[in-house]
Formats: C-alpha cells, sequence, structure tokens
C-alpha cells in the first residue's frame, strides 16, 4: 500500500502540506540542496505562510522576481542562497503553470512508465539526473507514483531497503541511517573509508 503521510522534517505542520499539496513537495525538492533535508522540505510551508497561507503555482509564477526573492530572503531565509533558489522556484512554478495546467501533480499523473518520469522531471528547471531519480523514487517509495519500471528508471534510489535520499525517510531513525549512508560516501569518495 502506498504511503500517503510523508515524514521528512520533523514538523508535523511542514510534512502534512507536503503530504497534501504536490506544489508543496516539489518546491521542497527543488530546495534540496547545500541545506538540510529537513530545511529543504520545511521551507515551503513557510513560504506558504509568507504568501498568505497557500501555494499557488501560477500566482508564484506571476510575482515581481524582486519581491518572490525579498519573501525568501525575509528572516529566517528559506534557503541558504534565498535569491537564486526564488528564481529557481519561480521557474519551476511557471513550469508547472504553463505546462501542467497549475498542477505540479500533473508533472507525474498519468505517465507510462519510470523513463517517462524522469524524463518529465528533468525537463523541470533545476532537475538534473539525480534530482530526478530521487523524486522519482520519492514518488514511488512513498507516494505509490509506480509506472512500469519505475525502480530501474530511478535507480540507485528505487532500490527496496535502500537510506540513499529523502525517498527513504519514514521516520527520525530512517533519517539517521540517510545520514549514515550519506556520510559514508562521502568519506568513501575522499578515499577515506
Amino acid at each position: 500500500m502506498a504511503r500517503t503521510a510523508l515524514h521528512v522534517t520533523g514538523d508535523a505542520a511542514s510534512d502534512s502540506l507536503l503530504s497534501r499539496d504536490p506544489l508543496a513537495l516539489l518546491i521542497g525538492m527543488v530546495l534540496d540542496q547545500q541545506v538540510t533535508m529537513e530545511k529543504a522540505f520545511s521551507s515551503p510551508a513557510e513560504l506558504a505562510r509568507r504568501l498568505g497561507g497557500s501555494l499557488d503555482a501560477a500566482s508564484i509564477a506571476a510575482m515581481e522576481p524582486d519581491e518572490l526573492a525579498e519573501v525568501f530572503k525575509e528572516r529566517p531565509a528559506l534557503h541558504r542562497f534565498p535569491g537564486s533558489m526564488a528564481a529557481r522556484v519561480q521557474q519551476v512554478c511557471r513550469a508547472v503553470a504553463e505546462d501542467y495546467g497549475g498542477r505540479a501533480d500533473a508533472v507525474w499523473k498519468g505517465v507510462r512508465s519510470g523513463d517517462e518520469l524522469v524524463d518529465r522531471l528533468k525537463s523541470l528547471p533545476g532537475f538534473g539526473e539525480q534530482k530526478a531519480k530521487i523524486f522519482a523514487a520519492l514518488l514511488g517509495k512513498q507516494l505509490g507514483v509506480r509506472p512500469e519500471g519505475w525502480r530501474a528508471a530511478s535507480a540507485p534510489y528505487g532500490g527496496e531497503g535502500t537510506f540513499l535520499s529523502v525517498a527513504d525517510i519514514t521516520d527520525a531513525a530512517s533519517l539517521q541511517q540517510v545520514r549514515a549512508t550519506k556520510k559514508a560516501m562521502k568519506a568513501r569518495a575522499r578515499g577515506g573509508v
């Protein structure tokens, strides 16, 4: 059975928004670089609060870029690099508004294969190969978006029993396992362990 409640941030309100609002989840993934996963995925809830309580792709896309940047820079900043990430979020919202009728879940609904899913994700601003595979794995593992071949297309992140990314976080213990795996991988890459 697919998971319907995400547990990524450690904050019930932020996780609730991620679980029910596909745009919040997509924005969290956009922000998931050079900050902790908890910061990246809790920022959509704070962005929604700052924008009056909800997230709307067309409204964010239509904002003056400097105005959105100021919203991101308000303390505490929504990201380590608030200006550039505000621009990236606005680009993704523009793509969702123009290409998917303002519905973030339309990016993944109706895809027929894992490759199509990853390709759609890679077409979004700021989504390279790795980010697209991680998000596809998150959709498959936790939200039941499982077109044919999704595990192979999202490899290695889609693998069963892995602790490689946000796709594998279901509670505090799995968050610690993901952190330990990432730390070990970085050590190996540096020639450490």
